[in-house]
């Protein structure tokens, strides 16, 4: 495996790096412990954890071949399609139905929409329900509004009596129980993160949409899986149940889903006191679908990072993903601070478009990037899961006293949804 940096245009090592301190400096100060350093080797290795995942000795196919960018008539596009009902949905606007996938579809698909406009690519595949957006350069007046507002604030939103869980340096949410709706990679770092902080994180799927298994293998450390259909009405019984015994509840769908659901945060927060709610989303609360890849492509990235100032460029990791998923644990952690101290109700939220104009925002200069790790080796974890063996990049969260290694992920959808006994 040849070790790889986080070298941009834009100072990516610097946003992960301040990403995972944010997380270290809100768990020691919750384990009562001394703030240690962050180590820059393991945070490559973490923001670039998709590259040296490996299923019984095999790599995994990252993005799939129709996720790309796109020259149109008139501009440029990018698309996503990572997962099949996206990647349905994009084949039939593109007339790449009736045959099975072949090396000629990028072809087929770049001949398609270059004869397209910008405008009527991007509307035609997303009310097909697939997901295209124009790439855009940088708007740093809409940067700057972003940016008034903390990263991933934490707003008290409702009364409710002091938390009395104990705390301690190796495990400071020991007793605390997750809730965690999110689904893809930003979601489940921050889950991940917390249950490598000692708590019972179980993640809860609709049955009609199984996760990518590279994806939850990648992310799923620590946490139990289980599938409800919120729609059926024993499922939806039972998943009220956990509503009520739950500390947090991490959300990662869209704002109408959620609503739907009758998931609004700040409702939550009314009807369980001293629940905290945190809420991730692509491009804020009224933002649809998206993904790492289409907010960097509609924010400017993607052509601050071109190459050539005439095709888009990208990150060379999901570093909004990841930088959103450390943000949103830091200020859980954080919101269990507080509620221990004065209790109530609280909501953390960010997104990955805020994200963005953090890192839009940022000092562009060579300080910003992450050295290489000399010896990737030393980051690795191995586990044999389902008769599997996973190789796996270990924990960027580090300081006195925490948990060195992360337990093995479980299989998608193994799990009884129920809370383990505190």
């Amino acid at each position: 495996m040849e070790p790889r940096s986080l070298r941009a245009r834009l100072p990516v090592g610097t946003l992960a790096t301040d990403a995972v301190a944010a997380v270290i400096a809100e768990a020691s100060a919750l384990g009562r412990v001394p703030v240690t350093a962050v180590d820059a080797e393991a945070v490559t290795m973490a923001y670039t954890s998709e590259r040296w995942f490996r299923r019984d000795g095999e790599a995994e196919i990252g993005f799939a071949p129709l996720s790309a960018f796109f020259r149109t008539r008139d501009g440029w596009v990018r698309t996503h399609a990572n997962y099949p009902h996206h990647e349905r949905a994009l084949r039939e606007v593109l007339g790449l139905t009736g045959a099975a996938p072949g090396a000629n579809d990028l072809d087929r698909a770049r001949a398609r929409l270059s004869a397209l406009s910008t405008r009527d690519a991007v509307g035609m595949i997303t009310r097909a329900g697939g997901l295209c957006v124009e790439v855009r350069h940088e708007d740093p007046v809409a940067d700057g509004r972003l940016r008034a507002s903390p990263l991933a604030p934490v707003l008290r939103v409702a009364d409710g009596p002091i938390a009395t869980t104990a705390v301690d340096a190796s495990s400071p949410l020991r007793g605390v129980r997750v809730l965690d709706l999110t689904r893809v990679i930003a979601g489940p770092v921050a889950t991940r993160t917390l249950a490598l902080l000692g708590a019972d994180v179980l993640r809860i799927d609709p049955p009609r949409m199984p996760e990518i298994a590279a994806q939850h293998l990648d992310t799923g450390h620590g946490k139990r899986s289980a599938v409800l259909d919120l729609d059926a009405g024993d499922d939806r019984r039972r998943f009220d149940g956990l509503l009520t015994g739950a500390d947090v509840v991490v959300l990662g769908y869209r704002p109408e889903a959620l609503s739907r659901l009758g998931l609004d945060p700040r409702a939550l927060c009314a009807r369980h006191p001293s629940v905290i709610v945190a809420r991730l989303s692509a491009w804020g609360r009224e933002g649809g679908r998206g993904f790492d890849s289409l907010v960097q492509a509609a924010s400017g990235i993607a052509w601050v990072e071109s190459r050539d100032r005439i095709t888009p460029g990208a990150l060379p990791a999901q570093a909004l993903d990841h930088t959103a998923g450390y943000a949103l644990a830091a200020g859980v952690i954080a919101a269990m601070r507080r509620r221990l101290e004065v209790g109530g109700s609280w909501l953390v939220e960010t997104s990955l478009r805020r994200v963005a104009a953090e890192l839009l925002g940022m000092t562009r200069d060579q300080a910003g990037q992450l050295a290489e790790p000399v010896d990737p080796s030393r980051y690795l974890q191995r586990f044999v899961v389902d008769g599997h063996d996973i190789v796996t990049a270990g924990p960027a969260v580090a300081y006195a006293g925490a948990p060195t290694r992360f337990t093995p992920p479980e299989p998608w959808g193994s799990a009884d949804p129920v809370w383990l006994p505190r």
